[in-house]
């Protein structure tokens, strides 16, 4: 039962790419902390690189728990991801510029699954001489 209720709560939010965002965080944001004196001697070169981590850590977890502002959290994680790029060791080392930039896709890519429209008539055979009208998931008319 509970791997039910899991599965479900993973499949109805951009989990993949919450997930690929957080680790991008963590990597971009642990790969500067030092011990004391190593950091006092990089001076504010390490700030942007803790900042950088932390905000991709919130963005991914914000796709995981809003998933309707997982369009804004997917672009803002994929900015800041190549933003990292240059202000943080390369990204971390490009591991999580590359995984930002994946995660910010997926989460950006991501679509909850479309409910089922209610058929309360019965459908009509399909030799029938009027045109059947179709939903357009876009909302274009005929």
């Amino acid at each position: 039962m509970l791997l039910i209720r899991w599965r479900r709560w993973r499949r109805s939010r951009p989990f993949w790419g919450g997930l690929l965002a957080v680790l991008a965080g963590t990597e971009i944001c642990l790969l500067p902390l030092a011990p004391l004196k190593v950091m006092l001697q990089q001076g504010v070169a390490g700030i942007p690189s803790v900042l950088m981590g932390l905000v991709m850590i919130v963005l991914g977890l914000t796709a995981w728990f809003s998933p309707p502002q997982r369009n804004l959290a997917g672009v803002l994680t994929t900015l800041i991801a190549t933003a990292a790029l240059v202000l943080s060791n390369l990204g971390g080392f490009l591991i999580g510029t590359l995984l930002g930039i994946l995660g910010g896709g997926l989460m950006f890519a991501w679509q909850p699954d479309a409910a089922p429209l209610p058929s309360s008539s019965p459908s009509p055979s399909p030799s029938s001489a009027s045109p059947t009208l179709h939903q357009d998931p876009q909302g274009a008319q005929p």
